[in-house]
Order: C-alpha cells, then sequence, then structure tokens
C-alpha cells in the first residue's frame, strides 16, 4: 500500500465512485473500513495479500462461522481488491470459489391474485377497528401490489407527491439516487382518494406531510414506519397460512414488487408485445439504474414459462414451414 495514501483513504474513494454511479452500498462501508482496521492491527507492510483477505472474512463479529457467511464477506473486499489493483498492481486477488461462490438469485415467492386479495382482506380487519390503521395498511400493500413500489419508496410518499387529479406519483430520490413520476391505473387512484378522504377526517393534511401515516397515539400523523410495515405484514402472512413458493424462508413483502414485474411480463406475453422494446419501459418504471437489474426480478414462474412455451412453439413451427 502506497505511504502515501493510506488504505482508509482508498476504500472511501472506492465508495464515493460507486456512490456517484447509485449505488447505495449500505453495508459496504463498515464492511470495509473493518477490513482496514484488521490490515492496521495486523501491522501489515507491503501489497495486500490473499491470505489477509481470506483471514479478515473469517472473523465475522456474530461468530456465525459458516462459508456462506465468509464468502459474502469475502466477495465485498475482492470487489474492492479489484478496484485498488488499477493503483496497486502488485496487490493479490483471491479466487472466488475459496469458501465457495457468492450466494446468487433466491428465487421470490410470486404472489396469485387471490393471495393479494386475500391479504387486503386481511390488511381491513386489522384493529382498532374504525380506525385509520386497517386501511393505511390496505393502501399501502394495494399501492405497491399495483406500481411494483419499494416499500421505502411508498411509506417516503409526501402528500404533494400524489397528483390524483393527472393519476400520478412522483418517487423521489430513491435507492439509485433518481427521481421519477409514474402514472398509476384508475382502480388505484380511486383507492388513493379513498384513503385520503378518510385520512383527511382524522388528520389535519399539509402537502409536506407523508401520504401514508401511522395512526397510534403520540405517532398520529407521523410517517408509516417501514419496519412496522414488514410486522404488520408477516403477521397477516402467517395468519393467511400460504403455501410459500419462493427459496426465502417465507414469502416477503418485497415480493410483491417482484410480482408486480412478473405479472407485467405475464401480461406482455398474452397480448403478444414486443417484451426487448417493453423492458427499457419497465426498467424505468420500477426505477432501475440499469435494465439488468430489471431482469433480476423476473422469475420463471410457471404461467410465465407456458406464455413464453407456447410463443416459441409458434416460432418453431413458422419456421418449420418455411423449411418444407
Amino acid at each position: 500500500m502506497s505511504a502515501r495514501i493510506s488504505l482508509q483513504q482508498r476504500i472511501d474513494d472506492y465508495l464515493a465512485e460507486r456512490r456517484s454511479l447509485g449505488f447505495e452500498l449500505r453495508s459496504r462501508d463498515t464492511l470495509l473500513a473493518s477490513f482496514a482496521r484488521y490490515v492496521a492491527e495486523r501491522h501489515h507492510r507491503g501489497p495486500l495479500t490473499a491470505d489477509l483477505m481470506t483471514d479478515w472474512a473469517r472473523q465475522d463479529k456474530w461468530h456465525r462461522d459458516t462459508p456462506a457467511t465468509w464468502a459474502a464477506r469475502l466477495a465485498i473486499v475482492r470487489h474492492f481488491a479489484r478496484y485498488l489493483k488499477q493503483f496497486e498492481p502488485d496487490i493479490e486477488i483471491p479466487e472466488e470459489p475459496v469458501f465457495g461462490p457468492e450466494r446468487g438469485r433466491v428465487a421470490p415467492h410470486i404472489f396469485h391474485e387471490d393471495e393479494i386479495v386475500a391479504l387486503l382482506a386481511a390488511a381491513c380487519r386489522l384493529d382498532p377497528k374504525g380506525s385509520l390503521r386497517p386501511v393505511t395498511y390496505e393502501t399501502l400493500f394495494g399501492l405497491m401490489a399495483s406500481t411494483g413500489l419499494r416499500v421505502s419508496e411508498a411509506i417516503h410518499l409526501r402528500d404533494a407527491d400524489v397528483d390524483l387529479k393527472h393519476g400520478m406519483l412522483t418517487i423521489r430520490q430513491t435507492k439509485f439516487a433518481k427521481s421519477r413520476q409514474l402514472p398509476i391505473h384508475p382502480g388505484t387512484v380511486a383507492a388513493l382518494k379513498r384513503y385520503r378522504r378518510q385520512r383527511m377526517q382524522q388528520v389535519a393534511t399539509s402537502p409536506d406531510m407523508s401520504f401514508l401515516i401511522s395512526s397510534r397515539g403520540r405517532r398520529l400523523g407521523q410517517p408509516l414506519g417501514e419496519r412496522q410495515a414488514h410486522r404488520v405484514f408477516n403477521s397477516l402472512r402467517d395468519s393467511l397460512g400460504w403455501v410459500n413458493r419462493g427459496a426465502h424462508t417465507a414469502p416477503r413483502l418485497h415480493d410483491l414488487r417482484h410480482t408486480f414485474a412478473v405479472r407485467r411480463m405475464m401480461l406482455w406475453h398474452a397480448e403478444g408485445t414486443d417484451i426487448d422494446q417493453m423492458m427499457l419501459a419497465l426498467s424505468t418504471y420500477m426505477g432501475h439504474a440499469e435494465i439488468f437489474y430489471t431482469y433480476w426480478y423476473l422469475t420463471a414462474v410457471p404461467e410465465l414459462m407456458a406464455l413464453a412455451g407456447g410463443k416459441f412453439e409458434r416460432f418453431a413451427d413458422l419456421a418449420g414451414d418455411g423449411n418444407e
């Protein structure tokens, strides 16, 4: 490592560059700072080595002692090492399979329509009866299902961001540091109007207030909490007894976003739409910095594969006819 530029400074530069490209990097700064401290505590001099990085990867403070955890930690420092090599050509980059491959795609639970209907009905039955709480969660879950919003985007909507006259949402400075405007379906507009009317009956409103608000005790009128949204969803999910069709331990609130993307693809397949042309529109709507993030959301559910298979069979039949 150069005597003039510290390892921590290189880390700071790396993180700044990645964030400028739109990456959020929530935990990477903490882990790389831990790596820098580890290197200093070892009094290491000279180029970073693969052994140094793999030894650090095993120092999980939670003592989970699992190769999957070590692989995830090593992946972070490997990505940084590749960046650092342009300044320090002699550093070593560990081989990826040291602890096994990085964790790959984990299939989400893609909701059936009747499951979403049951979720919204269960939200309507939340206590206390007659309060704003049931309709707030019905609106949150319905909004996510109909627009594919991230939960953080939905709960950070301000009242002024919800333009129901023109059927438009403004999503501000989200995951990839971009703002965007989303047209919404007339049915979604009608549901949001009902919620706004009920909310105005209980809470004084202003353009800067959150659209979805908490209704309990001293938090009345305050922004809805993301953790609380997950807790309420998990409680309703458990009460509904769904069969988990994903690879996570249970269906997640975020799976509503995956479902939106997959259902949109199914509709386009059924309509014979040019999928390649529409993928860019879907990527923009979902707020992805690159189109490959959108492809990440798509899962080979049986319904989608049946539509795609049928399309391929028709193509194969036409190709065969042309060769006869």
